[in-house]
């Protein structure tokens, strides 16, 4: 009989339809974890250009992508006993739980600063203390975003700037030393200073992937205009001058 709630009945079709491809279609058939992993990532590029250029359509097709790799991946743990798509909705359930006690226990937080001070603190109770702070940070993570979360993790257990205004300091401080540096310590300090200038976009309440992204697509829209430019004057790109493709390049700013 089925369910009353249509989100129920969406997820066991879904759930009945990976049990038909595992059983009776050679290519899912013979996938593994490590096999689709690659995909799976693939599949999150994608819900984030839809999230980008704010798609709704779109990033309802790839949520229901990446829903498919999640029951794909629990369809394969089921398989050899060591997970399935229970085990998996009832651990992240249970952590919810745990983390929100202001929610679900009588812990007060009275704002979203509280609540990931909270959460960060339950985590590492959880694993007595046994693991660090950034121990959830994957390794595998673009560099960018990865400073990002390192910065935020620590700043939420007291490892922090007094205020911004030291923080641009730092920034100045790094790119004196980048100019003065020579050969190989070029890169180490050019480092120093992106990691100083994603620290202080956290302070201004910017996501310096969401700002280096819409600086990716300006670029990306006029010089496609430069070469739009050339191709509908019939000559190549090599053969613009540098002030012709500034002259186009200025034009689409506009």
């Amino acid at each position: 009989m089925a369910n009353s709630d249509p989100r129920l009945n969406a997820f066991e079709r879904l759930l009945d339809i990976m049990d038909d491809l595992r059983e009776k279609c050679p290519w899912d058939r013979e996938q593994t974890i490590e096999s689709i992993r690659h995909l799976t990532i693939e599949e999150t590029y994608e819900l984030s250009d839809a999230i980008l250029d704010n798609d709704k359509p779109e990033i309802e097709k790839e949520l229901g992508d990446l829903m498919l790799h999640i029951v794909f991946y629990a369809k394969i743990g089921s398989e050899t006993n060591e997970f399935d798509i229970t085990t998996v909705l009832d651990g992240i359930c249970e952590k919810l739980i745990r983390r929100h006690p202001h929610i679900y226990g009588d812990v007060d937080a009275k704002d979203a600063d509280a609540v990931k001070r909270n959460w960060e603190q339950i985590k590492q109770a959880e694993s007595k203390g046994e693991k660090s702070v950034l121990s959830g940070v994957p390794n595998s993570m673009p560099s960018l975003v990865k400073a990002t979360r390192m910065q935020e993790k620590a700043a939420q257990v007291g490892f922090d700037w007094p205020s911004k205004e030291l923080v641009w300091e730092k920034v100045e401080e790094e790119l004196q030393e980048y100019k003065e540096a020579q050969g190989k310590a070029k890169t180490e300090e050019f480092g120093d200073l992106l990691f100083s200038l994603v620290n202080y976009a956290r302070w201004q309440d910017i996501n310096p992937d969401d700002a280096l992204e819409q600086t990716n697509r300006k670029f990306k829209q006029r010089f496609e205009a430069i070469e739009d430019h050339a191709k509908r004057n019939g000559i190549k790109l090599e053969q613009m001058s540098l002030e012709e493709m500034e002259d186009v390049w200025q034009k689409a700013k506009r």
